[in-house]
């Protein structure tokens, strides 16, 4: 399978010579990372070109490197159903540079990069409607970035006053805790919760 996925990466490199950057053969599956500004057209030749026919977009997804000058990894899964191969597709992109929509390629990109510009904020030039998919209205930030903070900016709740949901910053309101970390069998210095119940008057220890 190894040799079939490297063959399969040179013929690559030969034909799109002008925007191939690399590619890499790992756990039994071809990685090729591409030029932002000409994903499109590499697409269009994994698709329709013979030797391929990856005719199947199964995701489009982002991952975050934010000490990256370009912090943005775009990754396309592609199956090709005739072949039984699949093949995973990379271009690199930063917050303000957006990567050419793959619809008219591949329709079922739509909804897969308004998930990547919801939870990573990428952009993504030509898309019809580049709106957020997965948060609710007036959410702030993107989710799957490793700078957001795990509690989120604002929070939701319903204010019987104003009868409406309202947005508030966060608030981390919390009682102070004094935790015990011994483990109950060495010997605690405080009657477990039910232990009252052995050791009253009429309890056996």
């Amino acid at each position: 399978m190894d040799d079939t996925l490297d063959e399969l990466g040179e013929y690559l490199s030969g034909k799109m010579a002008s925007a191939y950057l690399g590619s890499k053969v790992a756990h039994g599956e071809l990685t090729v990372e591409v030029k932002r500004d000409q994903i499109t057209q590499v697409l269009k030749f994994l698709r329709d070109d013979t030797r391929c026919r990856f005719e199947v977009l199964i995701d489009i997804c982002g991952v975050d490197w934010p000490s990256r000058a370009n912090r943005f990894d775009v990754v396309y899964h592609l199956l090709s159903p005739r072949n039984n191969h699949r093949i995973r597709v990379k271009v690199q992109t930063d917050e303000d540079t957006a990567v050419p929509t793959a619809i008219e390629v591949y329709s079922a990109a739509n909804w897969f990069e308004r998930e990547a510009y919801d939870m990573f904020g990428i952009l993504f030039s030509g898309h019809p409607d580049l709106r957020r998919l997965l948060t609710d209205y007036g959410f702030q930030g993107h989710p799957l970035r490793k700078d957001f903070p795990l509690t989120g900016y604002v929070e939701v709740r319903y204010d019987d006053e104003k009868k409406r949901v309202v947005y508030e910053p966060v608030k981390l309101n919390q009682e102070f805790r004094s935790f015990d970390f011994e483990s109950p069998w060495e010997g605690v210095d405080y009657v477990l919760p039910g232990d009252e119940k052995a050791s009253g008057a009429n309890g056996q220890g």
